[in-house]
């Protein structure tokens, strides 16, 4: 069973064969997928699987708390199901890929006081940009 499945269990998440099938779909690292993504892939598992019933299901999972929403240059929404472990991301400024990364130091802790204006700073989030070796290989 995947991680994000188990994680759902524990929860006591009702997992219906959609909702089930949703979950699989978004397994595994490096996973950032739209809506449109998930839904595909999904329905190629289980047919009657419905685009809203997608939207509703990513909805549920990110106020959950599982998988993470994430923006970058007004590009359409990507979900990340590693929302357990602390990382950042590493962004193709050509196609829009994600990676996982994790790099080593704490980016509240880079952060000086001076810089802060007063603020109780409770989270950081890095986005590294750049090309893919496919984007890289084509410029």
């Amino acid at each position: 069973m995947s991680d994000l499945l188990e994680r759902l269990r524990a929860r006591g998440w009702r997992l219906t064969a959609q909702r089930r099938v949703v979950a699989e779909v978004l397994d595994g690292d490096h996973v950032h997928l739209t809506a449109d993504e998930v839904h595909a892939r999904a329905t190629a598992r289980l047919p009657e699987v419905s685009r809203a019933t997608v939207y509703n299901t990513l909805g549920e999972l990110v106020a959950l708390g599982e998988v993470v929403e994430v923006s970058t240059d007004g590009r359409a929404k990507r979900y990340d199901p590693n929302a357990h472990r602390a990382h950042q991301h590493l962004v193709c400024s050509g196609c829009g890929l994600i990676r996982d990364v994790h790099p080593t130091g704490d980016p509240l802790a880079d952060l000086p006081s001076a810089e802060r204006f007063g603020f109780a700073v409770a989270a950081a989030e890095v986005t590294y940009r750049g090309l893919c070796p496919g984007c890289a290989a084509k410029a």
